[in-house]
């Protein structure tokens, strides 16, 4: 009989902003910690869904890939979705070479009971507009935190 493997993460209740995941063990740098999973999307099919939850517009779970897909982990999603944003992360995603996967890596070493974050750096295609801002506002709390989810530009 095959040994069971180890989930490296847990869901629970996150300080930081609603659903959040934990290392539930102690995660060496450069692991494999989930994939982004989801239903594939078009862009305008994404598009077209927004807003999915019209009382909280700005949150999604949509994840776009350089190969011209957008994942919604919220459906057929998986724990990846429940990952929250950090100006300061401790992962990171990264894509497969053909730009149509993407999991979810461990950027240094992270004991067990501390929340996984990776830097979502959005990208708005208008102007960013200090209400714009707010609307992706960030709760990281780091000490070198932007103040949004949203990647800067140098004119931003």
């Amino acid at each position: 009989m095959a040994t069971p493997r180890l989930s490296w993460h847990i869901v629970r209740v996150s300080t930081l902003h609603g659903t959040g995941v934990f290392a539930a063990r102690d995660i060496p740098a450069d692991t494999r910690i989930l994939d982004y999973a989801g239903r594939r999307l078009t862009p305008e099919q994404a598009d077209a869904r927004w807003p999915v939850n019209p009382d909280d517009p700005y949150h999604t779970f949509y994840f776009a890939l350089s190969g011209g897909r957008v994942i919604d982990g919220g459906q057929r999603g998986n724990d990846a979705r429940w990952i929250n944003h950090g100006c300061a992360p401790n992962c990171e995603a990264r894509e497969n070479d053909d730009g149509t996967r993407v999991a979810i890596y461990a950027l240094r070493d992270i004991p067990a009971g501390t929340e996984l974050l990776y830097d979502y750096g959005l990208v708005i295609d208008e102007p960013l507009t200090r209400t714009l801002k707010r609307h992706y506002r960030c709760r990281c709390g780091a000490s070198a935190c932007r103040g949004t989810m949203l990647a800067l530009t140098d004119e931003s």
